[in-house]
């Protein structure tokens, strides 16, 4: 595996004054990869967030192994996170031990671990860059040097874009890497809502991680499936997270607050 960040910059300093969102994830899914000030806004949220990261994190191995069982070879995962086992390119390269991998996250913490753990299979390849989904030319640049834009890409965007606001132009960010893919790619999103909570428990979420200098911007149904404009949903559609499975058995209802979904670049 390698790894860099753009242009040759100096690796980027751990800033452990605040919180961060993959600290926060890695927290909720049982690793140790965080610090006291992780820990401390997250035991300030809602005691279903732990298991709501965990649901969340269990469909994405449903849709990447289901992606890499349909024939896709190569992903591009934005938000990767901590790593937490098993990570995108183990399930896939289960399946496919020649798959090509490029994670890209805004933590320099993901950094130093995606450095010793993210290791790809020998057939494989395995990439890590430390940049931001608000630049998304810049990931792709980055990805164009590992991946074959000629041939289809599944791209993940699991629980990121809701820590973009709307002055961060979400669509056209998430337009701006679909528009890279070719004919046959997937566009794979989990993005947090607040469409399952009364209104007083979605101000507390959001108020919570603000005062942790975290934005979050829950979306409606609607706000979500306008991510996937122009693109053709793969079945079940646009679902809660435990309702997304494809030739696998059902995982249990539980309640979920994901949105969750995948689609094909025409």
């Amino acid at each position: 595996m390698t790894s860099g960040t753009p242009s040759g910059t100096p690796k980027p300093q751990i800033d452990t004054s605040k919180p961060h969102p993959a600290r926060l994830y890695d927290y909720y899914l049982g690793g140790k990869d965080n610090y006291p000030v992780d820990r401390e806004l997250a035991e300030k949220l809602a005691k279903g967030a732990q298991r709501g990261a965990q649901i969340n994190r269990e469909f994405m191995h449903r849709a990447v192994a289901w992606a890499a069982r349909s024939g896709i070879d190569q992903f591009l995962d934005i938000g990767t996170g901590i790593p937490t086992e098993p990570n995108l390119h183990q399930i896939v390269q289960k399946i496919v031990p020649a798959a090509r991998i490029v994670y890209a996250d805004n933590d320099p913490i993901v950094l130093r671990h995606a450095e010793a753990l993210l290791v790809s299979t020998p057939q494989g390849a395995t990439e890590y860059l430390h940049t931001d989904v608000r630049q998304p030319r810049e990931v792709l640049e980055h990805a164009r040097r590992s991946l074959d834009f000629g041939r289809p890409v599944a791209l993940s965007l699991v629980a990121v874009l809701h820590f973009l606001g709307d002055d961060d132009d979400p669509y056209g960010v998430t337009r701006t890497l679909v528009d890279a893919l070719p004919s046959g790619s997937l566009l794979i999103i989990s993005h947090g809502t607040a469409d399952f909570l009364d209104p007083e428990q979605a101000k507390k979420i959001t108020g919570t991680y603000r005062s942790g200098g975290i934005n979050l911007r829950p979306r409606s149904r609607a706000e979500v499936e306008r991510f996937f404009d122009g693109l053709d949903m793969v079945e079940p559609g646009l679902v809660r997270a435990p309702e997304w499975y494809k030739d696998t058995p059902a995982p249990a209802n539980e309640e979920s607050g994901f949105y969750v979904g995948a689609a094909r670049v025409r």
